[in-house]
Formats: structure tokens, sequence, C-alpha cells
């Protein structure tokens, strides 16, 4: 492949580069974007417009041009040997640490992160790819500052399923032209360019999650590029085998018209809950109190909206030949607390159990103490199943009400909600400026989405007037003066030259710019890119 000399890098030096960026894998990346920035452009703008329609309208439905989808008898291609069995799936980003620990996890797949749960410093962005070769090559190691170190066990290795950044993010580092190239074209190109030989020979494949597809135009962009990537490598169509993460209201509409669009490279949907919730408050913001959730931490999985989207997404599947995947639960162990850890344990048991309960063939975890207790419950259902794709929800009816029937979500709005809302919010966003996407906080994993629901709930109770449970309206001045007592605590917690030295106060501009801007921002990932650090 030529080298393309219409390619800069503008980032910084990262050890290791010379070996990611690569004339022909530049060349490779800057095609990619030539051909489908376009229609990645015109999506994003179709995004906008549907948005807005649904906002005049307060009202989704299913696609009646797509009727004859919907009733059709196809299915997708059959899974590889080693996306067959799903039980348990470790989430996390690339960083080498946590490469060597996901790795050694005893997970059956590792869904490495270059989204939500990864800041996308350009040390990060590259690191990460190398990485990823690093272990296909069982030739990772990492020594900690305290000497520790780390290395793969002798034992096979969970799939690798990459997650590269959605649709809406541009990479700042990488021009193409002159001009940003599309994020997720620029993570997905050089993990496939570098190593989907290597995988096929290892007797795997290049395997992605797709996130934050708000339609199935969207995942049938993927597959264009699916299709143009394997055949300027010369590698077969359909080994390319794709995840779809159904986090947005409008992607839960479309949930067969998406593995459609995908079939011949689609193996599975994901239930991204946090996303998912995000999306439901980001649609119908501005559509009146009767789309207004109960703060975060009280919307769970048994609320009935949220029953409808799992119900219907696992019997969508399971009619396709595809695998349903269930959620990440928030809730990670203490080593030193052993009653904290205690409660969460039991809590993501009873997640998991409830899953693969209702027919979800595998399900997430965060940190790698939990890998035992979801493998424990779907082996308690499975067997030596890899899977129960044969088990058809045909008692699953869902409606558009269904799905949209968030008055009926129990829980409520509290003074101690909202304070929690602006401290996930300042302390996540503080930590991915500095360059860290995943984030313990009060016990609970954060990442990307579940701060987009601490920051558009308190935008939402805003413009909305919400009233707490003590009668109180929530208002732009109250809010301003959490933040500022937050921030006072903060300061007295670090001292003077740690907090100095943070970047709390870039965060606190961030929070304030997408949870009490007049105009809503619809990721708050956009305006922090532009501080974050190198």
């Amino acid at each position: 492949m030529a080298t393309d000399a219409s390619v800069t890098i503008v980032g910084p030096a990262v050890v290791g580069s010379e070996d990611v960026l690569t004339p022909d894998a530049l060349a490779f990346v800057a095609d990619l974007h030539r051909r489908f920035h376009g229609d990645r452009d015109r999506l994003l703008t179709e995004r906008v417009r549907r948005r807005t329609e649904i906002a005049r309208t307060g009202r989704l439905d299913f696609l009646p041009e797509t009727a004859d989808v919907r009733a059709g008898t196809w299915q997708v291609a059959p899974a590889p040997a080693d996306l067959r069995d799903r039980r348990v799936e470790i989430t996390g980003p690339t960083d080498r640490k946590m490469t060597i620990n996901a790795l050694n996890s005893g997970a059956k797949v590792w869904l490495a992160d270059f989204e939500d749960a990864t800041a996308p410093t350009w040390t990060n962005v590259v690191a990460g790819q190398l990485n990823l070769t690093d272990a296909i090559e069982r030739r990772i190691d990492f020594t900690s500052p305290e000497g520790k170190r780390y290395q793969l066990g002798d034992g096979p290795l969970p799939a690798i399923v990459v997650r590269p950044r959605g649709w809406h993010l541009d990479e700042q580092h990488l021009l193409v032209d002159g001009a940003p190239a599309v994020a997720g074209l620029v993570d997905f190109g050089l993990y496939f360019f570098h190593n989907a030989r290597r995988l096929l020979a290892a007797g795997s494949g290049p395997y992605f999650y797709l996130p934050k597809l708000e339609g199935h135009r969207e995942a049938r962009l993927w597959n264009d590029v699916f299709r143009h990537a394997q055949e300027a490598l010369g590698i077969p169509t359909g080994t390319i085998r794709a995840t779809v993460l159904i986090e947005t209201i409008t992607a839960a509409f479309e949930m067969d018209e998406i593995l459609y669009e995908l079939r011949e490279h689609a193996s599975g949907l994901n239930a991204g809950r946090w996303d998912y919730l995000f999306s439901i408050i980001k649609t119908f913001r501005d559509a009146g109190s009767g789309f207004v959730l109960p703060e975060r931490n009280s919307v769970t999985m048994t609320a009935p909206m949220m029953r409808s989207y799992t119900d219907l997404l696992v019997a969508t599947c399971h009619r396709r030949g595809a695998v349903a995947m269930g959620g990440m639960a928030a809730f990670i162990p203490n080593r030193r607390e052993p009653e904290i850890t205690a409660a969460a344990l039991a809590k993501v048991r009873a997640d998991k159990e409830r899953e693969a309960g209702d027919g979800f063939d595998g399900s997430w975890v965060a940190h790698p103490d939990l890998v035992p207790v979801c493998r424990e419950v779907f082996d308690a259902v499975l067997g030596d199943r890899p899977n129960q794709v044969e088990r058809q929800r045909d008692d699953v009816k869902v409606t558009a009400e269904d799905l949209l029937d968030i008055a009926a979500t129990p829980g409520s709005v509290t003074a101690a909600g909202l304070r929690n809302n602006i401290a996930v919010g300042l302390r996540y966003i503080e930590a991915w400026l500095r360059g860290t996407g995943a984030v313990a906080i009060f016990n609970l994993m954060e990442d990307a989405a579940t701060a987009e629901i601490s920051r558009s709930q308190v935008w939402q109770w805003v413009q909305t007037g919400t009233a707490l449970d003590s009668g109180e309206v929530v208002t732009a001045e109250r809010v301003r003066g959490l933040i500022a007592e937050e921030i006072d605590a903060l300061r007295t917690e670090l001292g003077a030259e740690r907090f100095a030295a943070s970047r709390y106060e870039a965060a606190r501009e961030v929070f304030e710019e997408v949870a009490l801007g007049a105009t809503y921002v619809d990721f708050l990932t956009l305006p922090a890119y532009r501080l974050l650090a190198s």
C-alpha cells in the first residue's frame, strides 16, 4: 500500500508509535476517512433532524418502511468458534496493566475499550493499539512504579473485541488532508490493519463492539466500512464480526434492522444500559415533566421500560440467531472493605441472575473479582451449552408505549441525588481530563456514560423546574451553589498543593457548560476534548 503524504500527526511523541503509525497503516486509515467521512457527516446531520422531530412530537415508533425486515425469517451469519460462548465478558481500557489483568481474568471475552472507558489522549490512543498487538503476540508485560510485575498466564486468552469511538467523535491528533480524521475509523483502521491477519493465524478474528448507533443507517455505514477494509487487505468478507450496543432509545426501535444491515458481520446485540438511560434523557430532555427520570441510582433494570427494552433485545437476537449480551453492573468490590465487597457481590449476582433467567447469553463485568460471580450464575443456566440462543422468547410483545413508559419508573429526585450527580460529574470529568476514562467513585465504576447521565439529569431538572422530594425546585443557582460546595470540599480534602495540581477548575468549567448551558451539549466529551491533556 502506498504511503500518504497528506496525513499529518500533530500529537506528542509516543513510545512505540513507529510500530503503530507506519506509513502503510496511516495510508489505510486515510483511505477509510476519505471514503466514508462524508457519509458519517450526513448521518450526524440526520441525527439532529430526527431529534428535532422527536422533540416536536414527543413520540417514537417502529419504522413502517422496514416492516418487511422485521417480519422476515432471515438470520445473521453463524458465530465463529470463539464468539459462541460469551457467558462472561470483562470491559476496560487498553492501558498495559488493564490489558494483562483482563486477559488473565478468566473471562471468555475482553472488551478492549477505546470509547467510554478511555480518555482519548494521543498517548492512550497509540499506546492502546500497541498493547493490543503485543497481547495478540503474547509478548506483553508491565512493571508498576512500585516494582510489581504483570505478565500473561500460560492458558488460553479471552477473545478480544475492540470498541472504537462513536461516529460523533473526531481525532484531533491525526489530520487527513488538513482535517481531523473520524475517530472511530482511526481506532478501527489501525487495529484491523495491524492485527486482522495475526488474529486469523491465532484462530480468532477481528471482532468489534459498535457504540452509540442511533439507527440502522449508521449500522449500514459500518457494514460498508467492513466490506471495504476486508477487500483492501485481501481478507474474506464476513471475517469481521460486530456486536452492536443498543444504547440509544432510537436504536431500540431498530434492533432487527441493525442486525439485518450487518447480517454478514453481526454476532449479537448488547444492552448498554447506562448510555441507554443517557439517551432517553437526551432525546426527551425538553418534552415535558412526563419524560423526567428519577435520580440515576434509583433507576433499576426492573423498571417497566427497562424490562421491555431488555426483553425485546433478547427476543430479537434469538430470533435472528445472534447472542444477547447483558449490561454492566456498576458496583465494584473494595478489597480493603469486606462489607462493601459483600454488598457489591450480592448486587452483581442478583443482576446477573435476572439476565440469565431472562435469556441473555452472557454479561459484562468491570473488575476481575466479579468474573467468578458472573460465570457461576451463567454456568448454572447454560451448563455445557455455549449459549441459549435456541431459547425463543415468543412471549415477548413489546410496543412503542412500553419502551417509552418513562412515567412508570419508580423513584424520586432528592437533594442527595442532586448532590451525588454533581459530585460524580466533577470527579469523573477531572479524571478524564487527566487521561483516565474509567474511575472508581463512591464504590461504583464510572465511565463517560454514567457521567453523561449525571450531568444530563441536572440539565433536565433545571430546565423543567423539577421539584425535589422536599418540595424545593432545582434551579441553576442551587446547582452552582452545590458545585461551589463540592469544589471547596475537594480543596480541603486534597490540600492546596494537590488541588492546584488537579484539573478540578477545568472540570468545573466543563460541568457547568454541559449541565447548566442554555443549549444542551450532545456529548460532554466534545467540550472536554478541547481541554484534554495530550
